[in-house]
């Protein structure tokens, strides 16, 4: 049995991962998430997703001993310049407050018209072995953002974030329709190949 440890403490992430990594590592994989791991938060003060994803990766692997798996991930507005960005969780000062986050991102976006309101989520998806050896992929998700919250599920910006060639926002599907397009897929899809062709895992 290969064992990895998952190094977020963000519940609804935690789903959301599991659902994606566990069918592509297959079966005999065990995933301990952070807490379980008994690990506690890891600073971000890298300034790319791909940073933030391999600090955290790596502080998970020395503390368990175990390959960690860890990501970063935001959105990334094109009028902003790609802000967000990398202080997407923290945009209204205080880290995790999906609500105010949102809600600040969209005055800031009141006068812009929809042709005008591109933008993408970023995830960068990063692997550290017990010996030190790092992995990383990267996705992205396009699309556009509504102008007021739609939805109930997800988490973060997805209730104003809609899928390019999609009229729901990604807080409208399901997780099942979520995961199959999402930047969170296409990184740990390709985090998992680069594993298996790099380690055998």
């Amino acid at each position: 049995m290969t064992t990895f440890v998952l190094a977020t403490h963000n519940e609804k992430k935690k789903r959301e991962l599991l659902a994606i990594l566990l069918p592509v590592l297959g079966e005999g994989t065990e995933v301990r998430t952070a807490a379980e791991a008994g690990l506690g938060d890891i600073p971000e003060t890298g300034v790319t997703f791909a940073e933030n994803a391999l600090i955290k990766a790596h502080a998970a692997a020395a503390a368990t001993g175990l390959t960690a798996i860890a990501d970063d991930s935001g959105i990334a507005v094109d009028v902003l310049g790609g802000a967000p960005g990398i202080f997407s969780a923290r945009w209204a000062g205080r880290h995790g407050d999906d609500q105010a986050n949102l809600e600040l991102l969209l005055s800031q976006l009141r006068d812009i018209d929809a042709a005008h309101r591109g933008a993408q989520f970023r995830c960068a998806a990063a692997a550290v072995t017990p010996d030190g050896r790092e992995f990383v992929a990267e996705g992205a998700m396009p699309g556009r953002l509504a102008t007021a919250p739609r939805g109930d599920g997800g988490f973060g910006y997805d209730p104003i974030f809609i899928p390019e060639g999609s009229e729901k926002s990604a807080a409208e599907m399901t997780p099942e329709e979520k995961n199959a397009r999402s930047h969170r897929r296409i990184a740990f899809d390709g985090l998992a190949g680069i594993l298996a062709e790099q380690t055998g895992l």
